[in-house]
C-alpha cells in the first residue's frame, strides 16, 4: 500500500472518531417552568451537570420557558413542528389535554418502572393516573398552606403558636389583624390571590366545605354544588362582610411580597414559596394547614415530568434514566430543602438531610402532613379553557359584578359546553 493510501485511510479513521462519539451521545432537551421566586434555574442546572458527569453518554439541556402556561404553549408548538423537547415539567392538570392531543407516552411500561412509580406519594400520583396508566412523574409538587406573621399575631393579642383552625377562626383572626390608619388600610388580615390559579384556591375551600368540583374522568364539573357556592361566598365575604381582605382581585405574584413587606398578616400560597419567604422574612412567621370548614383540605398542585412521543427510543431511554436519577430519595430531599416544594416520596423524608432540615425548621413538614387531607388538583379535558371560564367568573364575583351563585352558574354553563364533546 502506498504511503499516500495509508495516510488517507488513517485520516479517514481519525475523522470518523468524533462522528462515532457523537453517535453514541444522546441529546435530551427538557422544558422547565420558572413560575415561583427563588434560585430554581441554578438548582436545575446543577442537577443537569451532575447527571451528565455520571452519564457522559447523555447531553442534557434544560430550557427555561416562563410560566406553566407559557411552557405548555412553547412545548406543544415545538413538538408539533418536530423540534422537540423530549421532556417537560408541566402542570399535573395538563395530563388530559396532552393525552387527548396524543403527545405523551406513559411511564409504567415495565415491572421496574412500576416499582419506581410506587415510591411516590399517592396524592401526588393521582392527577397523572388516567385510564389505568401513569402519564406524569411528580417533581415540582406543592399544596396550599397558610403563612402567618407571628409578630403581628402577638401585636393583635393572638397566640402566635395557634393559627386559625376553622373558617370562623380564620375570619375572626383576619378582622383582628387588619390595621387601619383612618379610612386607609395599612395591613390586611388575610390575602388570597385570585390571578393565575384562582380555581386552585377555590378548590381548597371547596374541599374544606366537603365538596368537589369535577368528576373523576374529567368530563363533568359541578360548579353549582352547594359546597362550591358556599366556598366562593366565604371568599367574597372576607372582603365584603369581614372587611379583612382587600376588595377585588389580588395578584398571585404580589401576595408573597405583600406578606414580606407587612401589608398582609396572613396569606394563602403555595409551599413552593416556602424557601423564598424563609430567606426574606424580617419577622418570625408560621406555616399552617389551611383552616377547616367541614374538614381540612387542600388540592395538590405543581408540575409533573411528561415524556413526549416525538422522542426516539434512545432519547426515551435516556430521559427515563434521568427521571429515575433526579427523583431518588436524596435528590427529592435536596430539591425540597432548596425550594420549599414538597419532597414527593416518603423515603425522601427519612434521609439525613431532610431529617436535619425538618428538625431545624419544623414548618417544612406542614405541607407533607397536609397530604393526608389532600385532593387531586382540579383537572378536566381541555383543562386550560375550562379553568379560564371558571377564573373569569371568579373574578366577576370577587369584583362584585355578580353574586357567587350567578357566577358559578355561568361558569357551569360555559364549562359544560366545552366538555360536551368528551362525554360521548
Amino acid at each position: 500500500m502506498s504511503i499516500t493510501r495509508r495516510a488517507l485511510l488513517a485520516s479517514s479513521a481519525t475523522l470518523a472518531l468524533p462522528a462515532i462519539a457523537r453517535a453514541e451521545t444522546t441529546s435530551v432537551e427538557f422544558y422547565f417552568p420558572v413560575a415561583v421566586g427563588g434560585p430554581i434555574t441554578k438548582i436545575i442546572d446543577g442537577f443537569a451537570a451532575d447527571f451528565m458527569k455520571e452519564n457522559p453518554d447523555v447531553a442534557l439541556k434544560p430550557v427555561y420557558a416562563g410560566s406553566y402556561a407559557e411552557t405548555l404553549t412553547k412545548a406543544v408548538t415545538a413538538i408539533k413542528s418536530g423540534q422537540g423537547p423530549q421532556l417537560a415539567v408541566l402542570l399535573s392538570t395538563d395530563a388530559f389535554s396532552l393525552i387527548d392531543d396524543d403527545l405523551v407516552v406513559p411511564f409504567d411500561n415495565s415491572a421496574d418502572d412500576k416499582a419506581w412509580l410506587a415510591k411516590f406519594y399517592p396524592a401526588f400520583m393521582a392527577n397523572g393516573q388516567i385510564n389505568g396508566r401513569v402519564w406524569g412523574v411528580p417533581f415540582q409538587r406543592s399544596t396550599i398552606v397558610l403563612y402567618y406573621n407571628k409578630a403581628v399575631f402577638a401585636e393583635a393579642g393572638l397566640d402566635p403558636e395557634k393559627p386559625p383552625a376553622t373558617w370562623a377562626e380564620h375570619a375572626a383572626f383576619a378582622e383582628k389583624l387588619t390595621k387601619r390608619d383612618g379610612e386607609r388600610v395599612t395591613r390586611w388580615g388575610v390575602q388570597i390571590p385570585a390571578t393565575g390559579f384562582s380555581y386552585w384556591l377555590l378548590q381548597a375551600m371547596v374541599s374544606e366545605a366537603g365538596g368537589a368540583m369535577v368528576s373523576g374522568n374529567g368530563t363533568k364539573v359541578s360548579f353549582t354544588d352547594p359546597a362550591v357556592v358556599s366556598a366562593l361566598q366565604y371568599w367574597v365575604d372576607l372582603s365584603t362582610v369581614h372587611h379583612a381582605h382587600a376588595p377585588g382581585v389580588v395578584d398571585w405574584g404580589a401576595t408573597p411580597r405583600d406578606f414580606l413587606e407587612g401589608r398582609a398578616a396572613m396569606i394563602w400560597h403555595t409551599t413552593g414559596n416556602l424557601t423564598n419567604i424563609r430567606t426574606n422574612a424580617s419577622f418570625p412567621f408560621g406555616v399552617a394547614m389551611l383552616p377547616a370548614d367541614k374538614r381540612r383540605g387542600s388540592p395538590t398542585g405543581g408540575g409533573n415530568f411528561y415524556m413526549f412521543k416525538g422522542a426516539s427510543p434512545a432519547q426515551q431511554a435516556a430521559s427515563l434514566r434521568f427521571l429515575k436519577w433526579v427523583t431518588t430519595p436524596e435528590r427529592a430531599a435536596a430539591w425540597g430543602v432548596a425550594t420549599g416544594y414538597v419532597a414527593t416520596r416518603p423515603d425522601a423524608w427519612e434521609t439525613p438531610a431532610m431529617k436535619a432540615y425538618v428538625a431545624g425548621f419544623p414548618a417544612a413538614a406542614v405541607a407533607r402532613d397536609q397530604l393526608a387531607f389532600a385532593v387531586p388538583e382540579f383537572s378536566t379535558h381541555d383543562n386550560q379553557r375550562v379553568t379560564q371560564v371558571l377564573d373569569d367568573e371568579l373574578e366577576a364575583a370577587l369584583l362584585g359584578k355578580k353574586t357567587a351563585a350567578t357566577a358559578l352558574a355561568d361558569a357551569q354553563a360555559g364549562a359544560t359546553r366545552i366538555l360536551r364533546p368528551f362525554q360521548n
